[in-house]
């Protein structure tokens, strides 16, 4: 029986960072689904049930945080794992988004793609198969 393909939610506003994201996670063999504002993040984090979600904090509508702080009321949002990547990378910023029940907190300034993706393989229990 083939493995069934991991779905990954990028929720991110800045749509060129959100076509490098997408492009990079899929040719790692994941499917992707995006999300420019932090109410279709919430949304499709509930319909499409996605096995990961990469959650930017600054974005329209609703922030990062609360969505985090939805998801975690929500019998489907409260089991998917979460990481944020933001530019926000205060101490402050950092202790409440893993409060609020992120996994990884990875600062977009400080991270290379191909760190996104061991980070994506670290909290997924099975990588898709190259």
């Amino acid at each position: 029986m083939a493995e069934t393909i991991k779905k990954i939610l990028i929720a991110e506003d800045e749509p060129d960072m959100r076509g490098i994201l997408a492009s990079m996670i899929e040719s790692a063999g994941y499917n992707v689904v995006q999300a420019e504002d932090g109410e279709r993040a919430l949304n499709l984090s509930i319909k499409e049930k996605p096995d990961l979600i990469l959650l930017d904090l600054s974005m329209p509508k609703l922030n990062g945080f609360e969505v985090l702080e939805k998801l975690r009321y929500d019998p489907v949002g409260s089991t998917i794992p979460v990481v944020i990547l933001s530019n926000l990378g205060q101490d402050k910023e950092v202790a409440k988004g893993k409060a609020l029940g992120a996994v990884d907190y990875l600062i977009k300034s400080n991270v290379h793609l191909t760190d996104i993706l061991d980070k994506i393989g670290k909290y997924i229990i099975t990588k898709p198969e190259m």
